[in-house]
């Protein structure tokens, strides 16, 4: 371990701007690597714009050399409302950036084990976003030869041995399917859905002509109901639905999200939007005057032929009833017709959720990526479990 290491914590603007260019040196030789947007990432620490502040705290270092070079960097969050929904109270770590040095690697997950220690926490997981967990998610394990797509975490794999070496495990696996779109939804999920798309009652809408606010209300409805009850999971009130809807705008086609009614009362929605790095890859990681006038052209010139499907979810009561098939039909028979995207894929499915991975698989699709949460209990004579499997 050098002894000319120097752990710094992000205050400064300096600060800032090094924890934002050192993935720059980390992929500098990596073809295949899009960075995350500046914006987006410098709003997960916006104190004013991440809501997740209010019940929260979240610290970020930068790592430096003897020659005052920057080496690493990792931030460590807490979250009241989910730190007492896991085994032990718990707490994270994310935006990981790491020279392939195990010295280097512990002293910043050390950092943030200490600054969790400090505040009650009893575990860490990560690499984890202090926010939703449609971004910045999971440590990439397989599958580094092909673009990374929009807020989904890659990395050289050299990075999940610093973690394993440290005495992180698996907590649960995240799969990412991709599937190409063409021809009839599978017969499966038309059969299963035919009788209730003949019931007057059900019907299939895209949000096209839907306000924000509508969206929104409805996206809390059926997330509250089929996710908020999972482990690390906290409800979405309106605010942070309408913020999540809001932020999407910009890079949505309002004809490829949909909910699912019944009795006018919305019990599925599956939300798809064009894949953003089909965009963002020609941007460079910021969206400054001259980023965005670069987004608009490619917007313009639908330059992204992949649509990525960010939420696909039924409310409990009618799980396993045809919603999911009628929702799939609806690709097929208004979204195809379009002729706008090329191929799909899909937000991550954890491996504790085998009925969401079985409909994926019955779709057609195939698993493009796999990533992996990982945990640390900090007392050793603690067992250790992976996540619960859903029923």
């Amino acid at each position: 371990m050098s002894l000319g290491w120097q752990l710094v914590e992000v205050k400064t603007r300096g600060d800032r701007r090094a924890f934002l260019e050192l993935p720059g040196s980390i992929y500098r030789n990596d073809p295949n690597w899009i960075p995350h947007l500046e914006q987006d990432v410098e709003n997960v620490f916006d104190r004013r714009k991440n809501a997740a502040f209010r019940h929260g705290d979240a610290v970020r270092w930068i790592l430096r050399d003897e020659k005052g070079t920057v080496v690493g960097r990792v931030a460590a969050f807490v979250d009241e409302r989910t730190a007492d929904k896991y085994p032990q109270r718990s707490g994270g770590l994310g935006f990981f950036e790491c020279i392939d040095d195990q010295g280097a690697a512990n002293l910043l997950f050390d950092a943030c084990k200490a600054w969790l220690e400090a505040r009650g926490m009893e575990a860490m997981n990560g690499p984890i976003n202090f926010g939703e967990r449609v971004a910045f998610w999971g440590l990439l394990v397989d599958n580094f030869t092909s673009p990374p797509t929009y807020q989904l975490n890659y990395n050289p794999p050299y990075y999940r041995g610093l973690f394993e070496r440290y005495g992180f495990q698996v907590y649960y696996y995240q799969y990412v399917y991709r599937k190409a779109l063409r021809g009839r939804a599978p017969e499966v999920f038309d059969k299963k859905s035919e009788a209730l798309r003949q019931d007057p009652r059900f019907a299939v809408r895209s949000v096209r002509g839907m306000s924000h606010r509508t969206i929104a209300d409805h996206f809390r409805i059926v997330f509250n109901a089929a996710w908020a009850r999972r482990e690390g999971t906290k409800p979405l009130d309106f605010p942070r639905a309408y913020r999540i809807i809001k932020s999407l705008a910009p890079i949505s086609d309002p004809d490829i999200a949909m909910f699912a009614y019944y009795d006018r009362k919305p019990i599925g929605c599956y939300f798809n939007i064009p894949e953003p790095n089909g965009i963002f890859r020609y941007v460079h990681g910021n969206l400054d005057l001259a980023g965005k006038l670069k987004f608009l052209w490619h917007k313009w010139r639908r330059s992204s032929r992949t649509m990525y499907g960010l939420v696909f979810g039924v409310v409990p009561e009618w799980q396993g009833k045809g919603v999911e098939g009628a929702m799939i039909k609806f690709v097929e028979t208004d979204i195809l017709p379009l002729r706008r995207y090329d191929d799909l894929i899909m937000l991550w499915v954890g491996d504790f959720n085998p009925k969401m991975i079985k409909t994926c698989e019955r779709l057609g699709a195939t698993r493009h990526r796999t990533l992996a949460t990982y945990r640390i209990i900090f007392d050793p004579d603690v067992p250790f479990h992976r996540a619960a499997i859903e029923a």
